[in-house]
């Protein structure tokens, strides 16, 4: 199973992309360890995680082809 993630803002420089792909993950729980096992300094920053263009708050089970977002605050002009 592959799921893409997405990091917008300080969280793509963070990262050294704006795109990821990660295997074998079950739910969001799992994600974000992954990802923070790879980029240790995201952990320091806070941000909103969308699935599929909807913005969670809880624990998800994911599924194959899943859009994961990972969003720092932003304001507008």
């Amino acid at each position: 199973m592959q799921v893409k993630v997405l990091f917008f803002g300080v969280l793509s420089e963070v990262a050294g992309t704006d795109c990821r792909h990660y295997m074998e993950v079950k739910s969001i729980n799992d994600l974000k360890s992954r990802i923070i096992d790879e980029f240790p300094e995201i952990a320091h920053y806070n941000y909103r995680i969308s699935l599929n263009s909807e913005i969670i708050s809880s624990d998800r089970l994911l599924n194959e082809n899943d859009e994961i977002a990972l969003m720092p605050p932003f304001a507008g002009g």
